[in-house]
């Protein structure tokens, strides 16, 4: 048997690497549409806002249970991904948030 037959032998009976042929799950979690990854922005940019302004409570408690609620709020629809509700909820948010703005300025 020659040494090129043995050589062939032993790379036909290697396995090809699974990662070589088989795409890995991402770690990532499942990619967003447009839509999905322009709301996500829009609802991180609106909890972003809702901590800053919390910061303008003078009561230490009330910010922090009001940080909380917010918090809450966003965590209890984490898992929605109908993008039409998705919408109503941030227009709701919004429309809460700057009324408690409102309220805020005037303690």
């Amino acid at each position: 048997m020659s040494l090129l037959r043995v050589v062939s032998n032993l790379y036909s009976t290697v396995p090809i690497r699974s990662y070589a042929t088989i795409p890995s799950k991402s770690r990532l979690g499942k990619t967003l549409s447009l839509d999905h990854f322009l709301l996500r922005s829009r609802a991180l940019s609106l909890y972003r806002s809702i901590i800053r302004g919390t910061r303008q409570i003078s009561d230490p408690a009330t910010r922090a249970e009001t940080r909380n609620f917010a918090r809450a709020e966003f965590e209890r629809h984490r898992h929605i991904t109908d993008i039409s509700h998705i919408r109503y909820l941030l227009s709701t948010g919004k429309t809460e948030w700057e009324s408690m703005e409102r309220y805020i300025g005037r303690m």
